[in-house]
Protein backbone atom coordinates (compact mmCIF):
# COMPACT_ATOMS: atom_id res chain seq x y z
CA UNK A 1 0.00 0.00 0.00
CA UNK A 2 1.87 3.09 -1.19
CA UNK A 3 0.12 5.25 1.40
CA UNK A 4 0.75 3.23 4.43
CA UNK A 5 3.03 4.78 6.82
CA UNK A 6 3.75 1.26 8.18
CA UNK A 7 4.85 -0.01 4.45
CA UNK A 8 6.97 2.61 3.50
CA UNK A 9 9.13 1.67 6.55
CA UNK A 10 9.16 -1.63 5.57
CA UNK A 11 10.27 -0.35 1.62
CA UNK A 12 13.15 1.49 3.32
CA UNK A 13 11.63 4.51 2.71
CA UNK A 14 11.85 5.83 6.39
CA UNK A 15 15.80 4.73 7.58
CA UNK A 16 15.84 6.75 10.28
CA UNK A 17 13.79 4.21 11.94
CA UNK A 18 15.92 1.99 14.40
CA UNK A 19 14.93 -1.71 14.59
CA UNK A 20 14.84 -3.33 17.64
CA UNK A 21 14.28 -6.57 16.22
CA UNK A 22 13.41 -8.69 13.29
CA UNK A 23 12.67 -11.96 11.87
CA UNK A 24 10.97 -13.10 8.66
CA UNK A 25 7.52 -11.66 8.82
CA UNK A 26 7.61 -9.05 11.56
CA UNK A 27 9.95 -6.03 13.42
CA UNK A 28 10.05 -3.92 15.94
CA UNK A 29 10.88 0.04 16.41
CA UNK A 30 10.18 2.71 18.98
CA UNK A 31 6.75 4.68 18.43
CA UNK A 32 7.42 8.29 17.27
CA UNK A 33 4.98 9.34 19.81
CA UNK A 34 6.00 7.45 22.88
CA UNK A 35 3.34 7.14 25.90
CA UNK A 36 6.57 5.98 28.12
CA UNK A 37 10.23 5.64 27.48
CA UNK A 38 10.85 2.98 25.08
CA UNK A 39 7.36 2.47 23.96
CA UNK A 40 7.37 0.04 20.83
CA UNK A 41 5.64 -0.83 17.97
CA UNK A 42 5.93 -4.74 16.64
CA UNK A 43 4.92 -4.17 12.42
CA UNK A 44 4.19 -6.86 10.05
CA UNK A 45 6.47 -6.74 7.08
CA UNK A 46 3.28 -7.45 4.70
CA UNK A 47 0.37 -5.35 4.70
CA UNK A 48 -2.63 -6.89 6.55
CA UNK A 49 -5.16 -3.80 7.78
CA UNK A 50 -6.08 -5.98 10.95
CA UNK A 51 -5.18 -8.34 13.56
CA UNK A 52 -8.31 -10.71 11.91
CA UNK A 53 -6.31 -10.44 8.23
CA UNK A 54 -3.38 -12.34 9.89
CA UNK A 55 -2.71 -15.73 8.83
CA UNK A 56 -2.61 -18.34 11.45
CA UNK A 57 0.91 -19.53 10.52
CA UNK A 58 2.50 -16.54 10.98
CA UNK A 59 1.22 -16.43 15.22
CA UNK A 60 4.76 -17.71 16.21
CA UNK A 61 6.48 -15.40 14.36
CA UNK A 62 4.32 -12.73 15.92
CA UNK A 63 4.51 -14.12 19.49
CA UNK A 64 8.66 -14.21 18.87
CA UNK A 65 9.17 -10.60 17.41
CA UNK A 66 6.91 -9.30 20.52
CA UNK A 67 8.51 -11.70 23.46
CA UNK A 68 12.03 -9.96 22.21
CA UNK A 69 11.29 -6.76 21.64
CA UNK A 70 9.58 -7.21 25.60
CA UNK A 71 13.18 -8.50 26.85
CA UNK A 72 15.26 -5.90 25.11
CA UNK A 73 12.84 -3.03 26.62
CA UNK A 74 12.95 -4.80 30.20
CA UNK A 75 17.22 -5.31 29.80
CA UNK A 76 18.03 -2.23 27.97
CA UNK A 77 15.37 0.13 29.11
CA UNK A 78 14.53 -1.21 32.64
CA UNK A 79 11.20 -1.73 32.33
CA UNK A 80 9.65 -3.58 35.43
CA UNK A 81 7.01 -4.59 33.32
CA UNK A 82 5.05 -4.21 30.05
CA UNK A 83 1.75 -3.85 28.52
CA UNK A 84 0.79 -5.25 25.07
CA UNK A 85 -1.68 -3.80 23.27
CA UNK A 86 -3.31 -4.36 19.53
CA UNK A 87 -6.42 -2.26 18.43
CA UNK A 88 -8.56 -3.09 15.46
CA UNK A 89 -10.99 -0.85 13.26
CA UNK A 90 -11.45 2.77 14.06
CA UNK A 91 -14.23 2.19 17.07
CA UNK A 92 -10.85 0.51 19.22
CA UNK A 93 -8.57 3.25 18.08
CA UNK A 94 -6.77 1.72 15.07
CA UNK A 95 -5.24 5.05 13.49
CA UNK A 96 -2.78 3.15 10.73
CA UNK A 97 -4.64 0.44 8.86
CA UNK A 98 -1.58 -2.12 9.11
CA UNK A 99 -1.83 -4.27 11.98
CA UNK A 100 0.53 -3.42 14.61
CA UNK A 101 0.79 -4.07 18.48
CA UNK A 102 2.14 -1.18 20.80
CA UNK A 103 5.12 -2.84 23.39
CA UNK A 104 4.65 -0.18 26.31
CA UNK A 105 7.02 -0.61 28.85
CA UNK A 106 5.80 0.00 32.74
CA UNK A 107 7.56 0.72 35.87
CA UNK A 108 6.08 1.05 39.35
CA UNK A 109 4.62 3.86 39.86
CA UNK A 110 4.73 5.71 35.87
CA UNK A 111 1.43 6.98 36.35
CA UNK A 112 0.18 5.92 32.85
CA UNK A 113 -3.44 4.89 33.20
CA UNK A 114 -4.40 1.56 31.04
CA UNK A 115 -7.68 0.95 30.26
CA UNK A 116 -8.59 -2.99 30.62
Amino acid sequence: MKDCVFCKIVDGIKKDQKIIYENENFFSVFDISPLTEGHSLVISKKHFKTTLDLQNSLGSELLDCIKNTALFLVKEKKAEGFNVLNNNFPSAGQFVNHVHFHIIPRKKDDELKMIV
